[in-house]
This record gives C-alpha cells, sequence and structure tokens, in this order.
C-alpha cells in the first residue's frame, strides 16, 4: 500500500522523521517497504494484518507503536457513531453471511464538480487519480480509514411509493453488467451484486467496481452512499473469475470489520457536505456490526517461552501501552481486550508477537542451535538412492511430477488446482504424460535402439494410507516397446535390494509400476553408500542463439528410421545440437524422413556461411547411398 508521509501526519501532534527513518521504523517493527519516493512509502501489508492495515490510520497506529510516540487523534477510538433513519431508500440483502452488515445514506443537492486542492493533492500524493468532488471524498475515506464506500446516482435507481429499493442479490448465470469505465462483463453466477430492487437492473458489483448506470457526474444532484461489510472469500472469487482487482476489493478481501461500516459512513458524510454541499437526508442500514472485540489472555512466561526472551512485567507494559491494546493485570497474567479493528489478535501467541516486535527482535538473546548428538539414520535414504543408481546406469532419466490427480482415493478439501482434487493413486498417469512430452521436447538418443527411459520414485496415497512407489516408463523411439526390458529393470531394482521382495507388476512394455509399500527399505540395501553417476561429460550451455535447418529425404520402404538419423547426424557435425524427425510418409514403394536440425556453437553465432557447406555436404553424401533421393 501506498502512505503519504504528509498524510500520516495529521494523525501526530510530533513532527514525524524524514521518509528514510519512517521506511527504518516500519521495516524492524512491523512492514516491509519496498520503495520510496519522495514522501511516499510502498508498504507491504501482509495479509494477517491488512484487515487493519490497508489504511493511514492503520499504518499510523504501527508508526506510534514503533516511535513510541501517541496519536494526536484516532477517529476510531470514539463509540460508534449512531444515524437518523430514512424511509425514502429501503434496503434487502440475500444472505447476512455473504452481506454482514450493509449501509445506503440518502443525501439530496449535492454539486459535484472539482475537489478541493487538498483532496486532490492528497490523493495523488500515493498514486491516485481524482475524478470530482464526491468520488474523491469517498476514495479519501477508503485509504484514510480503510472502509470501502461507494455512491450512487440516486437517479438510477426508479422509486415505487416514493421509496427507492437498494438490493444486493447473487448475479443470474450469463448476466451482462457494463462497469463504470465502459468495459462490458459476464457475470459468473453467485457473484454478489447491488441493484435497483424494483426495477432489478445491476448497479454494482458488491466490493468491487459501480456501473456506468449509476456514475457520479456533474448532472448529478442526489446520492445513495454505501457503506458496507461483504464476505471476503466471495468477493476474492469474485475479482479473479473478472480478473478485476480494485482498491474496495483489495480490502474487502482481507476481512474488515463490520464494526468499521458506521465509522466510514459517518467520515463519508462529513467530506462529502464539505467538498459538494447538499442535505444529509437519513440512512437505511441491515445486519449488525457485529463483535466490538475479543479477550485475549497471555502470561508473561507464555511470552517468553515463545520468543526465548527474558523480559519483565515492564517490558510487556511498556509494549502494550505503545500499541494503545486495554489490558488489565493479576499478577503475570495481562487480560487484552483487543480493538475490533485487531481481528488478526485472537490467541496468546498474537500477543507474543506483538511484544516481541514493538520492543524489537534484536533485544532477542542470540542462542546456538543444540549439538546434533547422533548420527542421523539414514537407512532408508541409503536404500532409496541404491534403487536410483541402479537406474540411472541403466540409462534411466529421473523425475519428480505433483502429488494432485484428476481422479483418485483420497480428495482434498481444499485443492489448489480445481482441475485436480485429488491425491495421485498411481503415478503411472503422470509416467504418461511425461513420456508424450518427452517424445516432443527431449533430445533424441541415437543409437542402435534409440529410446528414452524415465523412471520416478514417489508417495501414492490411497484409502488404507500412503506408500512409496516406483514407475519405470520406456520409450522405443523405433520398433515396438519391449516389455523384455522393463522386466530386466525391475529385476535388476529387486536383485539390488536384498530380501526386498517385491511383486513383478503387469505392464504394457511403455510403463510398469511397484509398490514398495512392504518393502524394507531400513533393512534392504541399507549398508549402500550412494554414488554419483556421470553419464557424459559435462557441457555448459552456449550463450549464442541455435539455427535451424531441414532435410528431407526418400528412401526404400524396407530402410529403417534410424540408420537414416545415424547417418544425417553424422554428417551434420559437431555443431549439431538436437535432431528431430517431424514427419515421414509411404508414397509410390519409397518413404520419406523429414528431419528438423538445431545447429549451435558455444564460441560464435552461425551463418550461412557456417551451415550451407554442411547441408551441402550431407545432400551430396545421402543422394549418393543407393535408392537415397533428398526431396
Amino acid at each position: 500500500m501506498k502512505v503519504s508521509r504528509t498524510w500520516l501526519q495529521k494523525y501526530f501532534d510530533t513532527e514525524l522523521p524524514p521518509v528514510a527513518e519512517l521506511a527504518d521504523a516500519f521495516t524492524f517493527h512491523s512492514f516491509e517497504v519496498e520503495e520510496t519516493e519522495g514522501e511516499m512509502l510502498d508498504v507491504n501489508v501482509l495479509p494477517d494484518r491488512a484487515g487493519y492495515a490497508l489504511s493511514h490510520r492503520g499504518v499510523a497506529t504501527e508508526l506510534a507503536a514503533a516511535l513510541n510516540v501517541p496519536l494526536k487523534d484516532d477517529p476510531l477510538s470514539t463509540a460508534a457513531p449512531a444515524f437518523p433513519a430514512t424511509s425514502e431508500v429501503t434496503l434487502t440483502a440475500c444472505d447476512e453471511t455473504l452481506v454482514p452488515r450493509y449501509m445506503a445514506a440518502l443525501i439530496k443537492g449535492v454539486k459535484v464538480g472539482p475537489s478541493p486542492a487538498w483532496l486532490r493533492e492528497a490523493l495523488e500524493s500515493v498514486g491516485q487519480r481524482s475524478i470530482n468532488n464526491v468520488v474523491d471524498a469517498t476514495n479519501y475515506v477508503m485509504l484514510d480509514l480503510g472502509q470501502p464506500l461507494h455512491a450512487f446516482d440516486a437517479k438510477a435507481f426508479v422509486p415505487k411509493e416514493g421509496k427507492c429499493l437498494v438490493t444486493v442479490r447473487k448475479a443470474y448465470e450469463g448476466e451482462a453488467y457494463t462497469a463504470l469505465t465502459g468495459e462490458a462483463y459476464v457475470l459468473p453466477e453467485d457473484t454478489l451484486v447491488v441493484v435497483d430492487g424494483n426495477t432489478d437492473a445491476p448497479l454494482g458489483i458488491a466490493g468491487v467496481k459501480g456501473s456506468k448506470a449509476a456514475e457520479v457526474n456533474e448532472a448529478t444532484t442526489d446520492l445513495i452512499l454505501e457503506a458496507a461489510n461483504f464476505d471476503g472469500t466471495a468477493i476474492r472469487r469474485a475479482s479473479q473469475a473478472l480478473r478485476l482487482w480494485t482498491d474496495a476489493s483489495l480490502r474487502f478481501q482481507n476481512r474488515p470489520s463490520p464494526e468499521l461500516v458506521g465509522y466510514g459512513m459517518q467520515a463519508a458524510l462529513n467530506l462529502i457536505q464539505d467538498v459538494a454541499g447538499g442535505e444529509f437526508v437519513g440512512v437505511t442500514e441491515a445486519g449488525t456490526a457485529g463483535a466490538a472485540g475479543g479477550l485475549v489472555t497471555v502470561t508473561l512466561e507464555r511470552i517468553n517461552g515463545v520468543l526465548g526472551s527474558t523480559y519483565t512485567i515492564g517490558d510487556v507494559e511498556e509494549a502494550l501501552t505503545r500499541l494503545n491494546l486495554d489490558s488489565t493485570k493479576e499478577g503475570e497474567t495481562f487480560h487484552i481486550r483487543t480493538p475490533f479493528t485487531r481481528r488478526d489478535l485472537t490467541l496468546p501467541e498474537d500477543l507474543a508477537e506483538e511484544v516481541g516486535r514493538v520492543l524489537g527482535y534484536d533485544r532477542l538473546p542470540a542462542l546456538d542451535l543444540p549439538p546434533v548428538t547422533a548420527a542421523p539414520d539414514q537407512r532408508r535414504y541409503r536404500s532409496i538412492e541404491r534403487i536410483k543408481d541402479v537406474l540411472l546406469e541403466r540409462g534411466y532419466v529421473e523425475i519428480s511430477t505433483q502429488s494432485f490427480a484428476a481422479s483418485g482415493e483420497v480428495e482434498l478439501a481444499n485443492p489448489l488446482q480445481s482441475d485436480r482434487p485429488w491425491l495421485r493413486a498411481s503415478l503411472a498417469e503422470n509416467m504418461h504424460d511425461a513420456l508424450e512430452r518427452a517424445k516432443r521436447e527431449a533430445p533424441r538418443v541415437l543409437g542402435p535402439e534409440p529410446s528414452l527411459k524415465l523412471f520416478e520414485l514417489g508417495t501414492v496415497f490411497a484409502k488404507e494410507g500412503e506408500h512409496l512407489a516406483l514407475v519405470l516408463g520406456y520409450e522405443a523411439l523405433t520398433g515396438k516397446p519391449s516389455k523384455a526390458m522393463l522386466d530386466d529393470d525391475l529385476q535388476a531394482v529387486i536383485e539390488a535390494l536384498p530380501g526386498a521382495g517385491m511383486a513383478t507388476p503387469a505392464h504394457d512394455g511403455r510403463i510398469a509400476e511397484v509398490s514398495l509399500g512392504n518393502v524394507d527399505l531400513e533393512g534392504a540395501g541399507s549398508d549402500y553408500l550412494p554414488k554419483q553417476v556421470i553419464l557424459g561429460p559435462y557441457q555448459p550451455f552456449s550463450l549464442y542463439p541455435f539455427a535451424l535447418r531441414d532435410i528431407a529425404v526418400w528412401v526404400p520402404t524396407d530402410t529403417v528410421e534410424t540408420e537414416v538419423a545415424l547417418l544425417v547426424h553424422k554428417e551434420a557435425g559437431e555443431l549439431l545440437a538436437r535432431m528431430d524427425r517431424f514427419d515421414r510418409f509411404e508414397k509410390d514403394g519409397r518413404v520419406s524422413y523429414a528431419f528438423r536440425l538445431v545447429f549451435q556453437s558455444s564460441e560464435r553465432t552461425l551463418s550461412d556461411a557456417d551451415l550451407d557447406p554442411v547441408m551441402a555436404r550431407m545432400t551430396e553424401v545421402l543422394n549418393a547411398t543407393e535408392g537415397w533421393e533428398v526431396r
């Protein structure tokens, strides 16, 4: 969040230090500062404190604690404001869990126009663009107190029997919406929308963005001012689905207190009347303010135990005073009444963290790590490494794939990917995908029997529990899969682990999976010392770009592809970095093989002068082979 030193100064009688010193104070006590520019600081507010600290007031409370300087005035320290009611605006909300609190105020006779200089400059100091005096007032209050607000042109609501009806409902499937900026959206079902309850016309995506139809401009005379609290999860889902993130949605998804709604409404009403005039008629409200705070009890022993500190009763009292936390003490036990803004303070450990960071973690004594008194048990590790070394020696490459799957036996309560809501029950599916990708992307291994050989050792998850499994993947790039090849490789693994007793699995010659759940990995092969298998000399990657050439050749139908590939590879020379066969077709008793050749030098950028002679020589050799013809 971008904050202004000038803006923060209004909360203090004491002159604040320069921006560089403010940045240090934040860094050592509360927030990381991403950058500073002039009087502006870009403060990285993490989610645990975003509910109150995405505001100048919240940042000012942190600064007061860090500098040990009291606030001049805290607008949230007084009793929650009460408002006169109005019968000209009525309200319905779909669900109190999705809309815990909603206020709508009616203001008549405003004069919309440019903002005064102080308001415009305040917004511009934190990177905001001035719109008009009414919109700027709502934005200012949001950035000042953390409560998002929205002003609707009252003309967008069609009165019925002299009453405007504000309704918050879920969007219909495929419902169209035009935002303030003119972009058109199709709303996902269940998106919260604010509508004219009499016409059902959508006038705002709740907590995200208003509509063009209710835009406040110079023709506006009457306002319906919204101050609300929406469910953070619902707002986050709507923003993600629409790819529409706003300052308001950022604050709502971090769950500010419903209690803040009344304070935000009062501040916005006062500021709008100051800068745009008008007559405040009254407020209609739904929902409740919620809990005003909580009670957390923590002992001095618990604080010092969590932090590894030696703080005294006086130290803790100092920290709580600097944080302006209301507390009572019984011996060495503290009872803290947390303010409604600090919804992050619910556990004794939370209070220990507050004490530690305010007093400074640099005051904590440095302690050496305890010595390791016993050698680590590496028997299981050694057995697993023995399996890997056996397979590496036989030409395999190890892969590691994710544990989430499209199907399985153990379903995730909160999946990270909607298309992979299960934990994998097998490694074979991922191996199949890896082989397919490797066929397209991996360098070709040339020889009498070109092939790709992959393996994975990983955990699989079944209803009865998780266990380790091994899967082998073998892709013959010419000819047919060799079941005997996989059988031999599995047998080599079994022989490497005496007494392992693994059952030989059924497979199709491409993929074989075996469970290691019943294998005593702490006994079988546990005396093995892992070794590094060198499959070939290390070759650094080139800093120079590669060059592509294609060549296609007709050969008799009984010619093996490997024979053609080996000759192309030989004639291409040392500059060849990779080759792939990308086409094959038969016609008139002949077969055509087409190869894409990737040339690259580690010393220079290759030019036509380097490659034209290579391609000419290759063409000459291929054409000289009986029955062969370069296309």
